[in-house]
Parts: structure tokens; sequence; C-alpha cells
């Protein structure tokens, strides 16, 4: 049963929702209506959808956060007729009403009719209905897709026997291969696809517009034949009468500048000699003051070659591979002609044939801060008084040895904590690492020329203070790291190891332990592995603006190589752990418009000792809870699976070898730079051994009954360079109770948990 509070609050927001809805068109004139949505049907259905169409809507009506509602509306509609600060500060803070206006309505069936033909249909019928209620118009859109039209035969006219080679050879990739239908966004990409094709092959001044489409719908029923005309002179060029001859030209020389300054100017030639230069391999760097950047460097992260001809291919891979040094905050690739007279040899006159030109290529390069460093906070607290904080501190260097060599130096800690209470746990750790822009020994760095290899060596070290023992852990880690095209990434770590070594252990602590599990977990111990990342996404950027996916699978093995070298479980008196561990993190996030998102996670990971190991070692197994996990539960205070809390630790520290988990996150933006946040995080850890006594923690058939389910809602402050986020989890479903928790429990002990951290929980 619901108590008086809980009923008074929901009647509290059931109210609120009520007056806001009822104040929509406070401000709306009286001969006017508020625009109140778009309702639009399409037919036939084919991949032309409301979703695609709304876009081109001129006039969009406000925007709605969750259910329909137009938060932004309400809190503009609170405001008082009057002149006040609070009545400037809430229209400042909410949204103006968006009044209908029929003028705009026929602009968006412009608009839409022009998209639609663009997408190859022809003779399309478009009608729209209003309706009004409560000073409220909805307008309902009718689009009936008219004709379509399949490619049935290509002919090219082109003059120049070069360039008609280069194509004919790349038809085989032609977007218009398989009889498409006939429409100008597939006309305008393939004229963009040819036009990139060229440019890889000298010809440096050809772009679409060069090229021209005559269509044929009357020569063959129901077909299109298509003609595809190649022009010395681009469209714009021949509205302005100027020639414009094709030609290939040759990158005749380079020329480097390591510390542009996006306000100097090249105009005036006397301007290089402010910088210092030298050469090397033929490329000349400028610099000012000491160069930092060696020219070993430059010249193998280059890839355009004197000499050749000009390939927009390679000048993208360049851009690329200065780019992933993150050194720099502007790298700019520029070509200009050079003039035929300069471009005569002394020796050979035909050295530059009319028939080609000669290029100079000038690659920018603007620095960026070399030096800084990063803070990052986690907090939280539960119903039982249990408070968690994660600082974290980082000292990042960019260029160490003038190289674009990385060095970054983090600290972090955890410590958990009670008020009033001598039972704390604390972890620290420090470590350092340094990546070098190409691959070190034994791979060469020219099997991977489209992209900057790198190669990572860290070195860490961890100390956990808990009332049950210590643990010291020091860790060695050396891999690569490389890509293939934009979207996937690759590291190897063929060498990682770990050394733990226990501490001032509890007497008692080891004989409260009676799980063959934990008291493996809980040892002495090395490993000697290797892991493999695959990392896969649709949209590489740091902040996607559209919708996106991605993918991380990483693979850790250890122990194999030592087994193979000694049949002793032993090394150097400390035994050595053998496992294999695999985890899977999917996220898609969905972006129907600027102002709101939705994030679906799913996480998977399992780990099985063999061999010389009974347990995976502790700092490998899998725990839930906290920040960025089941938000209702703290760090490793849940499962495994229906299992409740292992009082023979202070602190929870629950772990398993099993973990699945999903979340769903809806994120829409309210007002300023807050944004809101929805949220439902369902999962758990298990066991794969079925231990006497622990047999609810193990992983069967049936484990969906043990499924933690939170939900809750969450604020973020996004302030661009960084986000502040604070989320409030409530369980909904306790695995240990196997049952769902009633509303009118929410609140109280072991129910609830505020998590505070830097950034979204996932991405």
């Amino acid at each position: 049963m619901l108590d008086f509070c809980h009923i008074r609050l929901i009647l509290k927001i059931v109210g609120f929702f009520l007056l806001t809805s009822c104040s929509a068109t406070r401000w709306i004139p009286e001969d006017e209506n508020l625009l109140n949505k778009y309702d639009i049907t399409v037919a036939p259905q084919s991949e032309i959808t409301s979703a695609t169409i709304t876009p081109y809507i001129k006039q969009q009506p406000n925007n709605t956060i969750l259910f329909g509602w137009k938060f932004l509306l309400s809190i503009y509609n609170l405001s008082p007729k009057s002149d006040s600060r609070w009545a400037r500060l809430l229209k400042e803070t909410g949204e103006a009403p968006v009044i209908f206006d029929p003028k705009e309505l026929e602009k968006s069936k412009e608009n839409i009719d022009r998209f639609v033909t663009s997408q190859g249909y022809y003779k399309n019928t478009l009608y729209d209905s209003i309706s009004y209620k409560k000073r409220q118009a909805t307008v309902h859109l009718n689009l009936t897709l008219g004709k379509q039209y399949p490619i049935a035969a290509i002919d090219y006219h082109i003059s120049d026997s070069t360039m008609r080679s280069f194509l004919i050879a790349d038809t085989i990739k032609s977007l218009l291969r398989f009889r498409p239908m006939l429409s100008e966004q597939l006309l305008e990409r393939e004229s963009e696809r040819i036009a990139a094709n060229l440019r890889k092959y000298g010809y440096y001044n050809f772009t679409k517009n060069h090229i021209s489409f005559v269509a044929d719908t009357f020569k063959r029923s129901n077909e299109a034949t298509l003609t595809i005309q190649f022009k010395d002179r681009s469209r714009e060029d021949e509205i302005a009468q100027m020639a414009a001859p094709q030609q290939r030209f040759t990158v005749e020389k380079i020329e480097v500048f390591t510390d542009w300054l996006p306000v100097q100017s090249m105009q005036n030639e006397r301007f290089k000699s402010t910088f210092d230069s030298i050469e090397y391999k033929g490329i000349k760097i400028f610099h000012t003051g000491k160069n930092n950047l060696r020219p070993q460097v430059i010249s193998r992260l280059n890839r355009i070659d004197i000499g050749d001809f000009y390939n927009e291919r390679l000048v993208n891979t360049t851009y690329n591979r200065f780019s992933s040094l993150r050194l720099f905050s502007g790298v700019t690739l520029l070509f200009d002609a050079i003039p035929s007279i300069e471009n005569q040899s002394p020796i050979d006159t035909n050295y530059v044939t009319p028939q080609q030109g000669a290029l100079l290529c000038q690659i920018r390069l603007t620095q960026s801060k070399i030096q800084g460093y990063k803070i990052n906070l986690e907090a939280s607290s539960n119903s039982s008084g249990l408070i968690g904080l994660s600082p974290a501190f980082s000292y990042f260097h960019k260029n160490i040895f003038n190289g674009g060599e990385r060095l970054t130096m983090s600290f972090s800690g955890n410590f958990q904590f009670k008020f009033r209470s001598p039972v704390t746990s604390t972890e620290l750790g420090a470590s350092t690492s340094l990546a070098f822009p190409t691959f070190l020994f034994p791979i060469p760095h020219k099997w991977f020329s489209n992209f900057t290899p790198q190669t990572d060596i860290g070195i860490s070290y961890s100390l956990q203070q808990r009332p049950e023992y210590e643990r010291n852990m020091l860790s060695l880690s050396f891999g690569y790291s490389w890509q293939n095209g934009e979207r996937l990434l690759f590291r190897f770590s063929p060498v990682q190891l770990n050394m733990v070594r226990l501490y001032h252990v509890d007497s008692t602590f080891y004989k409260s332990l009676h799980d063959p599990f934990l008291i493996n977990s809980y040892k002495d111990h090395f490993d000697l592995g290797s892991s493999f990342t695959l990392y896969y996404t649709t949209d590489n950027a740091p902040a996607p603006k559209n919708s996106y996916f991605y993918l991380r699978w990483t693979t850790d093995m250890s122990g194999n190589s030592l087994s193979m070298l000694s049949n002793s479980p032993n090394l150097f008196g400390t035994a050595y752990s053998q496992y294999w561990k695999n985890e899977i993190n999917s996220v898609y996030t969905w972006k129907p418009d600027p102002d709101q998102s939705v994030a679906f996670r799913f996480y998977g990971g399992v780990g099985v000792a063999y061999g010389n190991s009974d347990a995976m070692p502790f700092e490998k197994l899998f725990y839930s809870g906290g920040a960025n996990s089941l938000r209702a539960w703290q760090a490793r205070s849940v499962g495994p699976g229906s299992m409740p809390i292992d009082t023979t630790f202070s602190i929870p520290n629950q772990t398993g070898d099993i973990k699945l988990e999903t979340n769903i996150e809806y994120r829409p933006k309210l007002f300023w730079k807050l944004e809101g946040a929805f949220f439902v995080d369902a999962g758990n850890i298990w066991t794969l051994r079925h231990d006497l006594g622990r047999e609810a923690g193990a992983f069967r058939k049936d484990f969906y009954k043990s499924i933690a389910i939170a939900g809750g809602v969450g604020l973020r402050l996004n302030l661009e360079f960084v986000l502040l986020r604070l989320d409030l989890g409530l369980v909904f479903r306790d695995p240990h109770l196997q049952k769902w928790i009633p509303m009118n429990n929410w609140f109280k002990a072991n129910t609830y948990a505020i998590q505070f951290g830097v950034g979204y929980p996932f991405l």
C-alpha cells in the first residue's frame, strides 16, 4: 500500500503535468494557434519515411522530452506577465511557443517535394489538412510517392584517352552498375566518387562539376538511359567563360611548417625569411627557434613523394598520420601550381611536358598545448551510509623526446568508509606510460603505411588496504596499436606481467573462507600473458553528432608460455596463473534530433581458469555496481547470482567469473547547459563453479531469475570541456530476494544509491 506521503508526491507530479499542459497556449494571441505536431503518412512503403521527411519541415514544433511533454515550453509559460527579473529568467531558460504559420507549411511542402524528387520519385502528390483543438494546430501530411525509373543503359563521353582508361577500369566500383533507380542523389554521389578516383591519378583540379548527366526516360518504356559527359571546363568555368583544361599534376616541392600560426600569411614570399629551415630527404622544413619535431619523424609520417603524380588518397593519409599524433591543434595540407618557367630543368627541358603541371605542397602544423593535466572524480552513497570516493589525476606531455612520444603519469584512489565507523577500504594507484608513434621492434613500420601505428610501454603499481588484508600489485605491459581505415582499431599486447603480493592478512580471514574459489583468489601469484582488442565504430568523432554504434572485444590469455617452458606450477617460489578471459562491450546511441538521444549498451564477459589455477586472479574477476554499472548499488555489492553479501568482508567485495549487463538511457536536453537522464540498468555476475554452499551464485540455465534490475533519473551539467553527472538509482528487482521492490519501499535500506561521476556512464 502507498502511504500518504507517496500519494501526495504523485498528486503533485500529476498536477504539475496538468498545469503545464493546460497552460501551453498561455502566450498565444487570441487569433493564433500553437503548432502542436506533424502527423505524416507515406505510401507506398519505402525508404522514404516520416522520419526522413521531418528535417525538411520549415517550422518545427516545440521540443519534447518525454511522452510528448514540451518541457521548455512549460518553463516559458510559467513566467509571469511582467518584466521582472524572474519573468526574464524563465523566458530565457524556456522556449517560446511556436505559432502555426500556413505560409511556412507551403514552404515545407515545397522542400519535401524537392527532397523526394531528388531521391528518385517523380510526379509525387502531397496533401495537407489541419485539425484544431484547444487552440493547438496539428498538421496532417499525406505523401503518395510517384514513379521511379531504373537505369537501363549508360554511355560515357570522354575525350581524354588517359582519363578514359582510368574510368573504364573503375566502373566495377560504380554506384550505377546494378540497374539502380534514377535519382539526383545517386548521380551526385557517383560524380563525387568519380572525381575522387581521378584525383588519385594526378587530376588535381578535377571536381564533380566537370561531370554532367543527361537522362532520357522516353527512349525506353519505364526505363532511363543515361549519358555521362566529361568536360575540360567545370560548370562554374563555363559560366565565367574561363578555360581550365584538365591535366595531370606532379608534386615537385614539399614544405613543412612545424609551428604554423593561423594569423600568419604566405602571400609575401619574404615571410619565409622569418623561419629557420633545414632540408631532409628533399623536404624543406621551416621552424621558428628550436625545431620541436625531428626531421626523421616528419619524413616517416609523410606519404607524399616528390616527383609522383598528385594522389588525393595519399594526401588524406598524410593528414591522418600527422593528426593521429595528437600533437597539433591544426593540420592543413595546401597545394599550389608552380609557374611553368620554374618547372623546366636546365639539363632536361622536357622534364615537365605540356600535359603535366607541377605542384608545391605545404604542410602547415599548428602546435597544441604540449603539456597538461586531467582531473576526474566519482562518488557514491547508499542507504546503509557507505560512501565511496574515486579521485584521479593525470599529467601528460605530448612530445617528450621531440618525436611525438606521449608520456602520461596517473595517480588514482578509491576510498570507501562510513561516518563514525573505523571500517575503511583504501586503494591507491600510480602508473606511467610512454607511447611512441611508430612500431618498435620487431614489427617494421612500413607494414602500416595508411595510419600511424603506436607502441605502448607501461608500468603501474597499486596498493589495496582493507580490514582483512593488504594487497600490492606491480604491472608491466608492452604492446602495439594500429588502425585499419577510419572505423577499425586494433591493440595487441604480447607482454602483460602482473605480480601480486598479500601482506598483513588477518589471521581469521582465511579461516572464514570456506569456498575454494575465494581461497584461490586471495593468494600471492603472478601472471604473464598477452591480450588483443578489436574496436569498431561507425563514427570516430570524440562527440558524434548523429546516431552511431561501437563494439569493443578484448581477449586476455595468461600462463600458457610458462606452462610450456616448465612443468612446475611455481616460478621463483610463487604460483603463476593460467586463465582465458573475454569481454565484449557494444553501444548504440540513437539521436533522432540534436536535443535528445537514447543510448543502449550490452556488456558480456567470461573468464575461465585452467591448468595451474583453480580460480582467476582477484584483479581479473568481474564485479557489478557503481557509477558506470548498476547504479542502484555501490561497486562490488551485487551478486554473484542471488548470493547475499559476504559478511567475511567488512566492505562488500562480491566477484565472479561471468558478467552480463545491459543499460538503456534516455538523454534529453533541458535548458541552459543542463541535461536530464532516465535510465534502466539490468545485469549481474555469476561464478562458473557450483561449490557447496554457493550454488546460488553459479551460472545456471535459470540465471535470469537472479538478474538485478534498477532504474532512476539523473542530471548532467555539460560544460563542453567536461560533463558532471549526478544519478539516483533505485532497486527495481533485488537479485538476492529474487523479487520486485514495491514503490512504497523505495528510499528504504538497501534500495537506492546516489552516484556522482564525470562523463557519461557510457557513450
